[in-house]
């Protein structure tokens, strides 16, 4: 049985990590700058996309220091992975979703 080694990454560079392979999507958008991050989401932000409809919200990078959120994080990476077109996809719905960001902002 093979023993698993622990992350040697701290949690916030996992995380950022995580972020970055969630914004590239590897093709240049029109409303993307020069990283191809899109403009219309403010510096300290990032955009998720939640519900049957993939609806997008826009939520602080702050977000990512909660475990509730990072619970939602690794369903996201089991269920749909972080090398999709669609940017991060939360397996949440909205309501659920939009109670939960409220709650730790």
């Amino acid at each position: 049985m093979a023993i698993k080694k622990p992350n040697k990454l701290p949690q916030t560079a996992l995380l950022k990590q995580i972020l970055k392979r969630c914004s590239s999507l590897g093709k240049k958008h029109e409303d993307a700058d020069e990283n191809n991050f899109p403009l219309d989401v403010p510096k300290g932000h990032f955009a998720v996309y939640v519900g049957e409809k993939r609806s997008r919200y826009i939520v602080p990078i702050s977000l990512l220091t909660h475990p509730e959120f990072q619970c939602l994080l690794r369903r996201a990476e089991e269920e749909f992975g972080f090398d999709h077109d669609m940017g991060l996809t939360i397996p949440c719905e909205e309501v659920v979703f939009r109670s939960l960001t409220s709650m730790l902002r």
